[in-house]
């Protein structure tokens, strides 16, 4: 189990040391399963406009499987994709707070597909075909910058950004920034996500080997 907010990796109910640049990996790759993130991605998410060698990656990977009892020859959650990066393969699952917070106060906000649900950040979420995207939408029928939603304090807004396909929000063209609302149905190019926003913590996450 890895608890973002107490930044503890626990296995079996006992507390396991990582290193703060090895729990920020775990996180981002539990965040974006089961997506397979680039070497390059994982760089500019760990060491933004820092150059590092790929070993130091290998190292921080080598650490998170320490933790989780794994390793490269028998992966359980960590997959290695051969001359690219890496997954979390695992399964796993959002675990909700104690309490409901109120509107606006610790609300989660996602963009869920068919096959993942991709976390938003307070300020500006990237949407698009570029692989160093918040929001990475692999299909040819995205630009490279498609779309940006920004989110600020309760108030989530959707911009097209002059992509070539369009933006689309309840089978209507965006044009401007428009409000969402939780589950607005959207479509970037042929790509349909559903915006969803859940008075829950999304940084608390319970994994476990498939």
């Amino acid at each position: 189990m890895a608890d973002d907010d107490a930044r503890q990796v626990l296995r079996e109910g006992v507390v396991v040391h990582l290193s703060p640049k090895a729990f920020d990996l775990l996180v981002i790759l539990i965040r974006e399963r089961p997506r397979a993130l680039s070497k390059a991605h994982l760089h500019g998410r760990l060491w933004p406009k820092t150059f590092v060698s790929d070993a130091s990656l290998a190292m921080l990977v080598a650490e998170v499987r320490a933790a989780l009892g794994e390793s490269a020859r028998q992966p359980l959650c960590m997959r290695t994709v051969h001359r690219h990066g890496y997954a979390f393969q695992a399964s796993a699952r959002e675990m909700a707070g104690d309490a409901a917070p109120a509107a606006g106060e610790g609300m989660g906000y996602w963009l869920v597909t068919s096959s993942r649900q991709i976390p938003l950040l307070p300020g500006e979420n990237i949407i698009g075909r570029d692989p160093k995207a918040r929001v990475w939408l692999d299909s040819p029928s995205v630009s490279r910058r498609h779309a940006s939603i920004r989110i600020e304090g309760d108030c989530v807004t959707l911009e097209d950004l002059g992509s070539k396909n369009g933006t689309h929000l309840r089978n209507a063209r965006v044009i401007g920034a428009t409000l969402l609302e939780d589950p607005d149905e959207l479509r970037f190019g042929s790509v349909r996500v559903t915006f969803r926003a859940w008075a829950a913590d999304p940084t608390r996450s319970e994994a476990g080997s498939q």
